[in-house]
């Protein structure tokens, strides 16, 4: 537990010496090297780094897709690295995930789309129409449910896959990068939307991004990733404010270039 203000924050995500390597005929690459992190109940918090900092890997290490090297995660309590397969499964269905490239099965409409994750769990057909009814309601998808992804706009595709992440009714959201490939305007809607999830849910959102008005309008709390390692935590208005690496000074100066252009045209988000 850590102790914020006059409440008391639940500790969700407790990450502690995570190494990751790859191995290619050039040799092994060092991807995590000794990630620590901690992560409150229901909060979305901002993980923030340049490009092969670390970021997508990170988050397939929090669900298993990717297996570390050395290193624990806890889940909810759970430590996700000692499961067995069977136990794996199950503790996934606890954790959904959205992507930057949407990731839908073109030959199938939006309802078989986020139906797909029940599906494959056996779940009963009442039971999967029930929910994926609810979830596509909470995305606003509730009128595309016989659409298919080439009929969609990058947006609801991209609410596509949200529900598709939300209809196991998880307790952690990972979105990698999940605004990258939307414009402004969709992305500020997709942002509205996972704060309303946020809210409405408790859910626990973490988002991992390099988009620094990704971060400063959903996250109160972020994280700065550089070269494989943690190099700053904090309060996003402090970081912002008052960097202490240089990966975190060099995303200050570009939010101050940002914020100066928004007063000059009255733009962004």
């Amino acid at each position: 537990m850590t102790v914020c203000g006059i409440g008391v924050m639940e500790e969700y995500i407790k990450i502690s010496g995570l190494y990751k390597t790859f191995h290619s005929h050039n040799g092994p690459v060092q991807v995590l090297k000794g990630i620590d992190l901690t992560v409150h109940k229901g909060e979305i918090f901002g993980i923030i780094g340049f490009s092969g900092a670390g970021k997508s890997t990170l988050a397939r290490c929090i669900n298993r897709l990717e297996t570390p090297d050395a290193g624990n995660i806890e889940v909810g309590g759970v430590d996700i690295l000692k499961l067995s397969k069977k136990e794996l499964l199950k503790e996934r269905r606890k954790i959904g995930m959205i992507f930057q490239t949407f990731n839908l099965f073109e030959a199938r409409n939006v309802y078989h789309n986020i139906s797909y994750p029940l599906e494959i769990s056996n779940v009963p057909r009442a039971e999967i129409r029930r929910r994926v009814l609810e979830t596509a309601e909470l995305v606003g998808l509730a009128d595309k449910l016989d659409a298919y992804p080439g009929a969609l706009s990058g947006g609801q595709k991209q609410r596509v896959g949200i529900a598709r992440a939300l209809v196991n009714r998880p307790q952690l959201l990972l979105s990698d990068e999940a605004t990258s490939a939307l414009d402004p305007q969709t992305t500020l809607q997709i942002l509205d939307l996972l704060k309303e999830i946020n809210r409405s849910t408790g859910i626990t959102i973490l988002m991992i991004t390099h988009e620094l008005d990704a971060i400063r309008y959903s996250c109160e709390r972020m994280a700065v990733l550089e070269d494989g390692r943690i190099i700053e935590v904090g309060a996003v208005r402090d970081i912002f404010s008052n960097p202490h690496s240089h990966t975190g000074a060099l995303f200050a100066r570009v939010y101050t270039e940002f914020q100066k252009t928004d007063l000059e045209y009255g733009s962004g988000i």
